[in-house]
């Protein structure tokens, strides 16, 4: 049946109400924690929640705990903490932490895919676990945190290859190769450089910045940016690009990374469309390439946008970034009886796209209520931690 509602909604193009924000973040958040109970309690965040059965998975409901983006879930906790002073999210976030520490693979690497899947590196899942353990160790002090960062870190030094790839021990749920989003793991890196002192570190994610850099097109795309097609990258993946040059250039203090995130973000600022959209796959001529929309990646450019705002005072990445929010707004239900569905963001909008089908991620969820929680802090005249 809510399978059933959520095709007729989708099919009819049945938006929802715009509430307050902070009613749309505590909805994200609240099915953030019901994802993390749903997982077995041992702390990590179930993967998503899936209206049919999963290609993978084999079944419907909740999925297991996924190593990779409970780890950039962590800070989301701690940002939700620290505005609503609400000690469970901090207390929650600490678990999570815990627990990838209890997950960490011998090598320092964390597994690609969910802890139900056999154990493999994954150069990717461990940059993006490093922002969890970085941020658990400045809010608490606890050695092990260092310590499950540091080896994290010193297992993507020693998987890249000179020219700032990394080409082994790629994730097995991605085509194998070189993907050029990995510069958010570079990205990872840095946050660990900022508590472990490690110059490798530091090292390692500029000359991965150096790589992506040489991917990218004189119009702002990104070649081999993609989970399965190059030609047509997802929005989720080239934001994940943007995010990790312009929060890499921020960190060291480097323009031309900056600009290069900016000439991504101002492509996509041309193609925002009249609802608030993007669409969710680009050609290398910044065409559309999908009817459907990808929502993760609409709040992730969402939040590129606001920063951009943050940094230059430029009022159209203000508006496009809240415009964006809003449209994600209109896509979540605050008011269904399925608690796998309440509060939660689809993988795709409709519910059928090629992303995430028939499925509330928590990595969407937890970009949307980063935006939201950004578009706040905006609005507040503050900064996040």
């Amino acid at each position: 049946m809510a399978l059933i509602k959520c095709i007729f909604k989708d099919a009819f193009g049945v938006p929802g109400p715009v509430r307050s924000i902070p009613d749309h973040l505590s909805g994200a958040m609240e099915w953030l924690c019901r994802a993390q109970d749903a997982a077995g309690g041992g702390g990590g965040v179930a993967r998503s929640y899936s209206l049919r059965r999963h290609r993978f998975f084999k079944k419907k409901g909740w999925m297991a705990a996924y190593p990779e983006t409970t780890g950039y879930i962590i800070p989301t906790f701690f940002n939700y903490a620290d505005l609503t002073r609400k000690e469970e999210f901090r207390q929650r976030a600490v678990r999570m932490a815990r627990w990838e520490s209890e997950v960490q693979m011998p090598s320092g690497a964390v597994q690609g895919g969910t802890v139900d899947f056999p154990p493999s590196p994954a150069v990717f899942n461990t940059g993006q676990v490093l922002f969890g353990w970085s941020r658990a160790y400045r809010e608490t002090g606890e050695p092990g945190f260092l310590e499950s960062a540091r080896r994290a870190a010193d297992f993507l030094c020693d998987a890249q290859d000179p020219d700032g790839a990394w080409r082994r021990a790629g994730s097995r749920y991605a085509r194998p190769g070189v993907n050029v989003y990995d510069a958010r793991s570079a990205w990872g890196l840095l946050e660990a450089y900022k508590v472990t002192r490690d110059l490798r570190h530091r090292e390692s994610a500029v000359r991965n910045f150096d790589f992506a850099l040489s991917r990218q097109q004189g119009n702002g795309w990104f070649a081999e940016c993609c989970l399965d097609d190059d030609k047509r990258p997802l929005l989720h993946t080239l934001a994940y690009t943007m995010e990790g040059l312009l929060e890499g250039g921020l960190a060291l203090g480097e323009d031309r990374l900056i600009r290069a995130a900016r000439l991504a973000a101002e492509a996509l600022l041309a193609r925002h469309r009249p609802d608030g959209s993007l669409a969710g796959q680009y050609d290398a001529a910044w065409n559309r390439a999908a009817r459907w929309r990808c929502l993760t990646g609409e709040a992730q450019t969402a939040l590129v946008w606001l920063r951009f705002y943050q940094i230059t005072g430029e009022k159209k990445f203000l508006a496009a970034g809240k415009s964006l929010n809003a449209c994600l707004m209109r896509t979540q239900d605050l008011d269904a009886a399925n608690p796998g569905i309440r509060g939660g963001i689809k993988g795709a909008q409709p519910i059928w796209g090629k992303y995430g089908e028939f499925e509330f991620l928590n990595w969407a969820a937890k970009f949307f209520a980063e935006a939201l929680l950004l578009e706040l802090t905006i609005d507040r005249g503050g900064i996040l931690p």
